[in-house]
């Protein structure tokens, strides 16, 4: 499943989740969550389903629910699961423990297909679980993570810097969030960019993403959705490096190392290398 870009749309605005089926966007997050108050989640949930049920389906679609431990939970998953969802973002997610009750509470609906993408450090506790999410359910289908609500939870003045870089104890969160979903064998999907009006700041904050790990990142504004696509597509020159290595090493099946360009590579260029061909 590629995710390049995913972009929130908030569950209660039917006119924007129908314009957003317009964008270039390679998933859809319909929220129920933060963007919907307590007394807009019914509105919320029956706008999100009927979208769900229109046919055919061009794209990618997701609902983000509330929280499992929240009183919306089974109201959001009762009304959305049987409109069959692309897949289900878990907020506050804490680990192994909450990828499995997502998963038994969707089996327990009939639905065997929606993917899960957990938000994985929004609370103090979900730190100490970042390493935990493979081999619980092969819903799985990324990590990602969010700052604000962990920054809440602490009591933090602020989780950036004067130059708007994310002070150390996010930088964690970020690290550990990028290693764990490698470590579940699953793309680490880069958090969002609130300031949407800074269109170089964004491509700065993806093209930093891209070169660390992360293979694609959550959108709030359809107008970064183009700076968050071309950021993680392999570029023309990245893809002809790639097949170069990939054909030298079939060439030479024996080797461990050999010489490109000048260069020399070996088993992690290879490796790089099959990841990119395969767009991450």
């Amino acid at each position: 499943m590629r995710l390049r870009s995913l972009l929130f749309v908030p569950g209660d605005r039917p006119e924007r989740m129908e314009k957003a089926l317009s964008f270039d966007a390679d998933a859809l997050i319909l929220d129920l969550e933060d963007s919907v108050s307590a007394g807009a989640k019914h509105t919320a949930r029956m706008a999100v389903t009927a979208l769900l049920t229109r046919q055919p389906r061009t794209k990618r679609l997701f609902v983000r629910m509330n929280p499992l431990d929240s009183r919306f939970a089974e109201a959001d998953l009762t009304s959305v699961i049987p409109a069959a969802p692309d897949g289900i973002v878990l907020p506050k997610a804490e680990g192994a423990a909450s990828l499995a009750d997502l998963d038994q509470r969707l089996r327990a609906l009939g639905d065997h297909t929606a993917m899960i993408l957990p938000i994985a450090t929004e609370t103090p506790a979900a730190m100490f679980t970042l390493g935990t999410y493979g081999g619980v359910t092969r819903r799985l289908c990324g990590v990602t993570w969010g700052a604000e609500d962990l920054s809440a939870a602490i009591g933090a003045a602020t989780n950036r810097d004067e130059d708007g870089r994310y002070t150390p104890p996010y930088e964690v969160a970020r690290t550990l969030t990028l290693f764990g979903a490698h470590a579940a064998g699953v793309p680490a999907i880069e958090t969002v960019f609130p300031n949407f009006h800074d269109p170089h700041g964004l491509a700065a904050y993806a093209a930093r993403g891209r070169r660390d790990g992360f293979s694609g990142m959550m959108a709030i504004h359809p107008s970064q959705i183009s700076v968050i696509n071309a950021a993680f597509t392999p570029s023309e020159t990245e893809i002809d490096h790639a097949k170069k290595i990939v054909d030298a090493f079939a060439a030479n099946p024996e080797a461990g190392v050999l010489q490109l360009d000048g260069q020399m590579i070996d088993a992690p260029h290879l490796k790089l290398a099959i990841r990119i061909l395969q767009g991450f």
